[in-house]
């Protein structure tokens, strides 16, 4: 059992100590463990209970829950609570915008057990009338509700990709032509279902392999000789998988690969369905179009693309030299500054800017003006280490930290900190952090107010979504992407798979009026870099060059920018 599954487990049981009115200094007790606990690097399945007694803010009673969890899976109070809690309330507890106490109350006050039932009273007008609800909180309620079941079976890229690649790897072992399309192969960043196609000449024989399959469900109905359609997992996943000849099998990749614009567009499907080809560059080269990427194909901008750029000039992980926008122990990061540093290193990486939250974001233990001169101190520090661990006889290359912050943008569009506090990072990303309740008007206005701010290096999480879980605030992209040129602020693909913001959809306006984007893992801990996988996928998707990536610039280059913008 890994420290994620055991944290969230004393979370749950958190939530539900709330929801059934347990002793409060019992509640803090536990929270503060968790939130402890989450950002702890020693695997909790390997110490002792003395060493888990002896963790920040764990003592002997966590502890025990710990150990029981680690012999039995669960904790006997877990399952106490679990037994008393209808399986509807679970639901409720994941609506954004209300906490345990407030769905107990809707729980008793109401006797509603599920969201369905809740809905309805939202539309009914009952739930506004609980006191300390109000048609506000009633309004986010609804809101929330209808968000989430109207994702209901989809996923983000970074679970479709691996429930993909667990269907790809079960009938690999069976059969010689498989392979993922769909939304998992064109890099969408949400996945409505996952799609492989199987070229064989034995359609049955597949249909009797995935039926065989314990976490897959047909539903016969919508299955057909030559479809296998059904669910992954407990009915939520849809899945579909095409079985062809193996003849048909490039073309059947083809199709189910590109989005329906883009195969309608210069005679592609018509062409499909004349001939058979034996690679997906045979179907372009018919056509004498020049091959695209299946992350392109969705009858945007791609055709008009490839007449003005080679596919070796999008941008690639191997393009990128730095990795900027992280976190460390500082703010809420999970490994210490010296740990990001030294991993980042290791990666291969010529620079690491550090970005730690700034003061107003006190949940995050946001930085103080003197905890900014500390870790101003230990960066000088390393990079000194790191200057003398570079050897100019050798081919080893240098690295450096840059001292950044991730600056909240307040709600009168100002950054964080004083003018004489922020000249002393080296570069700054603004970002919106609080208050995400906004109209276009009041978004824009505190996202210009940033943008102007002489600061300003980059705009962080344009939008501030997190996908299937919470709708960004509105803004006009074209006016944002235009503030940016004007004030020579480079804009953030966050490349955090419950981001992956600014939206792909973008990048082409973006390149159009000269702006850089950065690829920005916003790590919070070591593993975390690698999230920047996702983010060159929606930016190779979106037809980010090269070298019109920010974090593409070199150490020598990217210190150049930035004291030009100093």
């Amino acid at each position: 059992m890994s420290n994620e599954e055991i944290v969230a487990l004393l979370e749950l049981t958190v939530k539900l100590l709330e929801l059934h009115d347990e002793n409060e200094f019992k509640i803090k007790n536990l929270s503060f463990a968790a939130r402890a606990l989450d950002k702890e690097t020693a695997d909790l399945m390997t110490l002792s209970i003395e060493q888990l007694a002896g963790l920040q803010s764990v003592g002997k009673s966590v502890a025990g829950k710990i150990d029981e969890i680690r012999r039995t899976g669960t904790t006997q109070e877990l399952t106490e609570l679990l037994s008393k809690t209808p399986e509807g309330i679970l639901e409720m507890l994941q609506i954004k915008g209300i906490g345990p106490k407030k769905v107990r109350a809707i729980w008793q006050e109401l006797g509603i057990t599920d969201n369905r039932e809740l809905l309805l009273a939202c539309e009914n007008g009952e739930v506004a009338k609980l006191k300390g609800f109000g048609d506000k909180i009633q309004a986010t309620i609804k809101e929330s509700i209808l968000y989430a079941q109207s994702n209901t079976g989809k996923l983000r890229m970074e679970k479709g990709e691996e429930l993909a690649q667990i269907l790809f790897d079960l009938l690999e072992k069976q059969f010689e032509q498989v392979e993922i399309v769909g939304d998992v192969r064109r890099k969408n960043e949400i996945v409505h279902a996952i799609q492989l196609v199987v070229g064989h000449n034995k359609p049955w024989e597949v249909q009797q392999f995935l039926n065989a399959f314990p976490d897959l469900q047909q539903d016969e109905k919508a299955s057909s000789p030559f479809a296998w359609r059904g669910n992954f997992l407990e009915k939520e996943i849809p899945v579909e998988i095409q079985i062809c000849s193996p003849q048909q099998f490039v073309n059947q990749v083809f199709i189910y690969s590109s989005g329906e614009k883009h195969l309608a567009s210069n005679g592609i499907y018509k062409q499909l369905s004349k001939q058979i080809f034996e690679s997906e560059e045979a179907v372009y080269a018919s056509l004498n179009i020049p091959y695209i990427i299946p992350e392109m194909r969705e009858g945007n901008f791609e055709f008009e693309w490839s007449k003005n750029h080679q596919i070796e000039e999008l941008v690639t992980w191997d393009s990128l030299k730095g990795i900027l926008h992280n976190h460390s122990t500082y703010s809420d990061g999970k490994h210490t500054l010296e740990m990001m540093a030294n991993y980042c290193r290791e990666l291969g990486f010529e620079y690491l800017g550090i970005a730690d939250h700034s003061k107003t974001a006190s949940y995050a233990k946001g930085l103080s003006e003197e905890r900014i001169w500390q870790q101003h101190a230990e960066i000088e520090k390393l990079n000194q280490k790191y200057a003398l661990m570079t050897d100019r006889r050798s081919v080893g290359r240098p690295f450096r930290i840059l001292k950044g912050i991730e600056s909240d943008i307040l709600g009168d569009g100002s950054l964080d900190y004083a003018d004489d506090i922020l000249k002393s990072f080296d570069y700054i990303v603004a970002s919106i952090h609080q208050n995400l309740k906004m109209n276009q008007e009041k978004a824009m206005s505190r996202i210009i107010g940033a943008i102007e701010n002489p600061y300003t290096t980059i705009l962080g999480h344009p939008t501030g979504r997190l996908l299937l879980a919470r709708e960004g605030y509105p803004i006009d992209y074209q006016k944002v992407i235009d503030a940016c040129a004007a004030n020579g602020v480079v804009i953030e693909i966050n490349a955090s798979p419950y981001r992956l913001d600014l939206d792909w959809r973008w990048i082409q306006y973006a390149l159009e009026k000269n702006v850089m984007l950065s690829i920005n893992p916003d790590a919070h801990e070591m593993e975390g870099y690698f999230d920047m996988h996702y983010g060159v996928a929606v930016a190779r998707k979106g037809g980010l060059l090269a070298n019109m990536t920010f974090n593409a610039l070199g150490l020598g280059d990217m210190e150049a920018y930035l004291e030009r913008k100093r």
